[in-house]
């Protein structure tokens, strides 16, 4: 953690009604001086900052005195939380009581590739490896750009971690099969996630609840899990990434994707492009013509850039309804 005066003079957090009570006791007991704040409960300021409660549930600190009120207070004795100037706002992720709190995180990298695999991974955090997951520079894998990088930060998710983490590789081959038993994307997804779940659950058989990504319908993750994984708290929510465990999940994903990426790239005699973009249609149509097998073993044979590579009609756009 850095020296107090270089650490940020700002901090925002999330509270519920419990924890904004503390925080408002404490600032009238310490006889500071209260006003209305629009779209929020009260401003206070004293001790050189000012606390601002928003009817959101948001808390914001600001001052010359903001570390000395979040690290000796706000932290230990209302979120039960450490990672004020652990660089958590660097990294992209936050830590709150909430993703502090002992949980696991799942979150998937490929899906949107047209070559190679779909890669989901799991990881359970707590009050002690969260802070140490933001300080080593965890966040959404899709933020980070390095191949190097990624690999690194897995490595060091693994050490913090200490094995509490799980990840399932479907390569295109069982991807392929999958979604022909599944007809539908989500519930492939949601397929791939529960058994994340159920693997993680098995190392970490007293985590009480897991978070990903909303996709599709909410009960179908819930309803592909076993008997493990119907014991749990279930979340799921958009921009889920922001969480601690999610973000290291995505990096554990990503990793395996890369890693995988590379064996097919090697299989195929080229290196294959990432995403479904006009390279990756040129890439796909010169492997086509000199081994149409090999695409179907190193591509996702749904996707509209395998119709046009093998010269097939392609299917009719289906409407969206709603995930499910």
């Amino acid at each position: 953690m850095a020296d107090e005066a270089a650490l940020p003079k700002n901090f925002v957090c999330k509270v519920d009604d419990v924890q904004r009570l503390q925080v408002e006791n404490y600032c009238r007991d310490h006889g500071w001086e209260f006003s209305d704040l629009p779209y929020g409960y009260w401003k206070a300021a004293g001790n050189k900052i000012s606390v601002a409660a928003y009817n959101s549930g948001k808390l914001t600190v600001q001052g010359g005195n903001t570390a000395e009120f979040v690290l000796y207070f706000l932290e230990p004795e209302v979120l039960h939380s450490v990672g004020f100037g652990y660089g958590s706002s660097a990294s992209g992720v936050e830590l709150t009581a909430d993703n502090t709190a002992p949980h696991g995180g799942v979150d998937e990298s490929g899906k949107g590739d047209f070559f190679g695999p779909l890669v989901i991974g799991g990881v359970y955090v707590d009050g002690s490896s969260a802070p140490l997951l933001a300080a080593a520079g965890v966040c959404d894998s899709k933020l980070i750009k390095s191949d190097k990088k990624i690999v690194e930060l897995a490595q060091k998710i693994r050490n913090i971690t200490a094995g509490k983490f799980a990840v399932v590789a479907i390569g295109p081959e069982a991807y392929n099969r999958l979604y022909g038993s599944f007809g539908n994307l989500n519930r492939l997804l949601a397929w791939g996630h529960a058994k994340v779940i159920e693997e993680l659950l098995i190392k970490v058989p007293e985590c009480p609840r897991m978070l990903s990504d909303k996709f599709g319908n909410e009960s179908l993750i819930r309803n592909a899990l076993q008997s493990r994984g119907r014991q749990i708290v279930l979340d799921q929510q958009t921009k889920a990434e922001s969480d601690v465990a999610v973000a290291a999940a995505s990096i554990l994903a990503r990793e395996g994707f890369i890693r995988l990426m590379a064996k097919l790239s090697e299989s195929a005699g080229m290196t294959l492009p990432r995403g479904a973009g006009s390279n990756v249609q040129a890439a796909a149509n010169e492997i086509a013509q000199r081994d149409p097998e090999l695409l179907g073993r190193i591509a996702k044979t749904h996707f509209r850039t395998w119709y046009r590579a093998m010269n097939l009609p392609e299917p009719e756009k289906i409407p969206f309804k709603g995930g499910y």
